[in-house]
């Protein structure tokens, strides 16, 4: 058994930290905040009711692992999780909607019925389809998303293509990896029954699987500190120091799952060229803005039409998720340019996106802004040809994160993947190989 320390207490620390546990190390969390989830977490409720998510996150029947995950702690999916098939349809019902059944004949099936485009622009799109699934969802790394579809109908990539890059990836279809759209889209539309249902959250971030995963390790035996900030320092025979509080614990091995910024400062005069790479790393903001109103959506979640003076590209409606009645979050991806309108950008977005609604979903009423959040760094700009930190640093030195290389944008399946991918090869790399056997 190993004394092994997990620094950062989001999706990908607590997972590696699951693992690590299950497989008898003895484990240390350290956090930063006073709070479990990282870039997926609860804030604080003022006025008593569901609390607030620093963003809204949407999930999808292809997040195998995290789902497992949650399974591992007891939860029930079928519970937490608001499952349907995939639907892309305004507020007024007018979209894309995948029948049951397999996915390559549903995604067929569902643009063959998609009315509100002409044939051309129907058949444009099956044609593009079919070329990158015959083409294995492969294309060459310097791709970009808006390069990937020249040709295709302007209506399916306006209203379906560039939507899902940007809520896939976070990044503009202009700039996007279209390597990575492709390999996103093969394991959600493709990879088989139900990998592309929307799994929307029933109830706050944090009883999804960081609280849950918080209270299973401490009731396991994890010491857990959260609220400090841990500096890590190498030691003598490849062992590590992990100083906090005031103290020095000497650890035989340490998973950085901090935010990438943080892991670089930490790593600048031990890994200097993993370091700089992950300091290289650009960032995407995402602004959710928070609205009451009264009446409902025709689906918990709606496509918005996003233009100059129209931020927000989906809409959900919080009261049929069973959470806050009357209340709703549009959703920013892709935020910067409003952002850089200066100190006021968010208020800027905020009230626009109000705007929006009101323009867009004319059956809510009384519509007021309620909260706005922006997560400046909400993901990295998931663009062509990135270069991203590998997972080993140094022996007995692992890192993971939704940043870290690998096939995923910034999702939260990507973070859990990457928390339990190192967990795994960390503890191989602690557990001796025993000798074979001569005879």
């Amino acid at each position: 058994m190993a004394r092994v320390a997990v620094i950062g207490a989001g999706w990908a620390g607590l997972s590696a930290a699951l693992v690590l546990q299950a497989q008898g190390h003895a484990l240390s969390l350290f956090e930063l905040a006073s709070a479990p989830g990282g870039r997926a977490r609860s804030l604080a409720e003022d006025d008593g009711g569901t609390p607030l998510d620093n963003g809204q996150h949407i999930l999808i029947g292809a997040y195998t692992e995290t789902l497992a995950v949650m399974r591992s702690l007891g939860l029930s999916p079928d519970e937490l999780l608001w499952r349907s098939p995939l639907q892309l349809t305004d507020a007024q019902g007018r979209g894309l909607r995948l029948p049951k059944g397999p996915p390559l004949l549903a995604f067929s099936r569902a643009v063959m019925h998609a009315s509100h485009w002409p044939w051309a622009a129907r058949l444009s799109l099956l044609r593009h389809s079919l070329r990158w699934a015959l083409g294995g969802f492969r294309c060459a790394e310097s791709l970009s998303v808006s390069a990937l579809c020249r040709g295709m109908h302007a209506e399916p990539f306006a209203e379906l293509v560039a939507p899902l890059c940007v809520a896939a990836l976070n990044t503009a279809a202009e700039q996007a990896s279209a390597r990575v759209f492709l390999r996103v889209l093969k394991d959600a539309l493709f990879a088989g029954h139900g990998s592309a249902d929307l799994l929307l959250p029933r109830r706050p971030l944090a009883e999804l699987l960081p609280l849950p995963a918080l209270r299973t390790l401490a009731a396991r035996g994890a010491h857990l500190h959260t609220g400090v900030r841990a500096r890590l320092t190498p030691g003598e025979d490849f062992r590590w120091t992990v100083s906090a509080e005031g103290g020095h614990e000497r650890f035989d091995a340490v998973l950085l799952a901090c935010p990438a910024l943080e892991a670089a400062r930490q790593l600048q005069s031990i890994a200097p060229a993993w370091s700089t790479q992950a300091a290289a790393l650009r960032y995407e903001p995402i602004v959710t803005v928070y609205l009451r109103a009264e009446g409902r959506l025709p689906f918990p979640m709606v496509a918005l039409q996003e233009s100059a003076e129209a931020p927000a590209q989906y809409l959900f409606d919080h009261g049929l998720l069973g959470l806050q009645p009357g209340r709703f979050a549009a959703v920013v991806s892709g935020a910067a340019p409003w952002l850089e309108r200066g100190q006021g950008g968010t208020t800027v977005c905020a009230e626009a996106a109000l705007a929006q609604v009101m323009s867009q979903a004319p059956q809510l009423s009384g519509l007021r802004l309620e909260r706005a959040v922006a997560e400046k760094r909400a993901t990295f700009a998931c663009t062509p040809g990135l270069e991203r930190p590998g997972a080993r640093i140094a022996q007995g030195l692992w890192a993971a994160g939704d940043y870290i290389d690998g096939p995923y944008p910034a999702t939260l399946e990507g973070a859990v993947r990457s928390g339990r991918q190192a967990a795994l090869a960390l503890h191989a790399e602690l557990t001796p190989v025993a000798p074979r056997a001569t005879h």
